[in-house]
């Protein structure tokens, strides 16, 4: 039986360890669901393990917004406070409050 949960929930502003980046929270796989392409071409040095929760990410940096895909691993709760500003945010949330987005809907 699967057990493992997510850390972090739909709405929550997150940020990656390593890069330069942060989002909020759209999705969640329990464990790795992208191609195996997209898996191999991250260096075999810094890959995720496949078995833990991998999160979709609307995402921004200082260029561009973008959406993510990234490993339990490498996130960590963005504690700013700061709204993200992606423009596909109000397609799925509502307004920005206690930083966090509520959802427009109830998830099943």
């Amino acid at each position: 039986m699967y057990t493992q949960s997510a850390k972090y929930k739909l709405g929550q502003v997150v940020r990656h360890k390593k890069h330069p980046f942060r989002g909020v929270v759209f999705d969640v796989d329990p464990e790795f669901s992208n191609t195996e392409e997209w898996y191999e071409a991250i260096p075999e040095d810094s890959r995720p393990a496949r078995e833990q929760p991998y999160y979709h990410l609307l995402a921004e940096n200082e260029h561009s917004f973008y959406v993510a895909y990234v490993s339990e691993q490498n996130l960590i709760a963005d504690m700013s406070g700061e709204p993200v500003d992606h423009p596909d945010i109000p397609e799925m949330f509502g307004p920005f409050e206690d930083g966090q987005y509520p959802l427009h809907y109830a998830l099943n």
